[in-house]
């Protein structure tokens, strides 16, 4: 399935976790665990910034937040997270004197496309509620508050900052005159790689085999003997969905890939199971579950059919005399890549991998393909693997070759070799710097009020303290 992708925000070092989610592969959703002592928080304004409160439960929820995810604040996390709530509040209270809105639509469809998440690692809107020991309604209510305050901070932060592009002039004279070497990022290895793959074919006899062990299931559901998630759990290829029973959770048409898509979406009959259908990740089994206006929530289970060991030895063999005619000189790799790959996302584009992290063709090693990785450790530049099997991003194995394009090993980033990089780490210290100058502006001239145990803590912006104490 086509996973979601979330945008993030500018910020400078802001939390926002009341409902932690974050992608981690097509079907799968990181939760956060809630404490189980939340319930039982008294609260207390402990901070007040402008007309913006900070609660004592807010802060105690990032606690047990970050205690969970292991993460280390580099201090006190009762002073920290305060003052980087108080921070937030402070962006907050401007988008109110600028009377700076959300989006609505947008935050609407970013709560649903959140929600769905979460039911869909949870399993059902009745499980995620009584995970979290709410009603769905207060869940949603929010997540809807989390995902105003970030758009109307992000819409303060870059007035804040502008929209000033820095010259190749501005980024030398910042590396020559603030640049400390201690600040200066080391360049891990990355590399560029080109890849040649060959698919092999499927007989009819694996395909029906396939297709009769689905039928198999479809008629032990129908007849009572096993429940759909059962058989989920037990035999689906879709690792991700496989952990909750195969359900998918509420999704858009425009979410899912055709197939699958065009045969759920002509579903309407509660607990419906459909015909078998092929897509690009294999053969399907779905169970429609409920529709809630243009969403549906399925469970479906995917089989993968596997080539014959004669049918590998085949694309084995043309893909050493592919090799071969490479090596002899006979034909280049571009041009191999262009009569032979059956990658359609690299193809047209002489092999190069494209890295989906930043749309750049480098990587790190452990941003590679398992598979690609391994085979390029070894080689070097201008070199050919030999051929070897690997899953490709539909989770089909494929016979590939790959070329080292080129590597640039570890270093000291320099403006030669990173210009791009050192130029976009140069904009975010001047946004960084142009925001944290804006907080301590802003302090001075914004009612604040601490409760008195904080005081003595060990502030990023001291000037809290002494606008504290004036004010009372």
């Amino acid at each position: 399935m086509k996973s979601i992708i979330r945008k993030s925000i500018l910020s400078v070092g802001l939390l926002l976790t009341t409902l932690s989610v974050s992608s981690q592969n097509d079907t799968t959703v990181a939760v956060a665990n809630p404490s189980p002592d939340q319930g039982k928080i008294i609260d207390e304004v402990i901070w007040v910034v402008g007309n913006e409160a900070v609660l004592r439960s807010d802060v105690e929820k990032q606690v047990q937040q970050l205690k969970y995810e292991r993460v280390d604040m580099g201090g006190d996390p009762y002073c920290r997270i305060p003052e980087q709530l108080a921070v937030q509040k402070l962006f907050l209270h401007q988008a109110d004197l600028d009377s700076i809105e959300a989006n609505e639509v947008s935050i609407k469809m970013q709560v649903d496309q959140r929600m769905a998440q979460v039911v869909s690692q949870i399993g059902s809107e009745e499980k995620v509620a009584e995970y979290y020991g709410k009603s769905i309604q207060l869940l949603r209510e929010d997540l809807y508050e989390q995902a105003r305050d970030q758009s109307r901070m992000q819409q303060v932060q870059q007035k804040i900052v502008g929209d000033h592009k820095l010259t190749p002039s501005e980024v030398r004279k910042y590396w020559e005159t603030e640049m400390q070497e201690e600040d200066i990022p080391t360049i891990p290895t990355k590399v560029e790689v080109q890849i040649l793959t060959m698919e092999p074919k499927l007989t009819l006899k694996e395909t029906e085999a396939i297709k009769d062990r689905l039928r198999e299931m479809r008629k032990r559901v129908e007849s009572g003997e096993a429940s759909f998630s059962m058989l989920a759990t037990l035999y689906s290829d879709d690792v991700g969905s496989a952990k909750v029973g195969g359900e998918l959770g509420f999704m858009g048409k425009g979410q899912l890939v055709d197939p699958f898509a065009n045969e759920l979406f002509s579903m309407n009959e509660n607990k419906s199971l459909s015909r078998i259908v092929e897509s690009e990740f294999g053969f399907h089994l779905i169970q429609f579950i409920e529709r809630r206006g243009d969403k549906i929530n399925c469970r479906h289970i995917l089989l993968k059919p596997k080539a014959t060991d004669e049918e590998k030895e085949r694309i084995r063999a043309r893909m050493d005399s592919a090799l071969t005619l490479i090596r002899e000189g006979k034909v280049t790799f571009e041009d191999a890549v262009f009569r032979w790959s059956e990658d359609k996302d690299t193809k047209m584009n002489e092999g190069i991998l494209e890295n989906s992290r930043d749309g750049s063709s480098s990587f790190e090693y452990q941003a590679l393909p398992e598979g690609v990785a391994r085979e390029v450790h070894s080689l070097q530049v201008g070199e050919i693997s030999q051929p070897f099997f690997m899953e490709n991003s539909k989770g089909k194995q494929v016979c590939a070759i790959v070329k080292l394009k080129s590597r640039t090993e570890q270093h000291k980033a320099n403006l030669t070799d990173d210009y791009q990089l050192m130029k976009n780490y140069v904009q975010n210290q001047k946004n960084e710097k142009v925001l944290q100058e804006w907080v301590k502006e802003k302090q001075k001239e914004t009612y604040i009020r601490i409760s008195p145990e904080l005081q003595g803590c060990d502030w990023t912006y001291p000037g809290w303290v002494k606008e504290s104490s004036s004010s009372n």
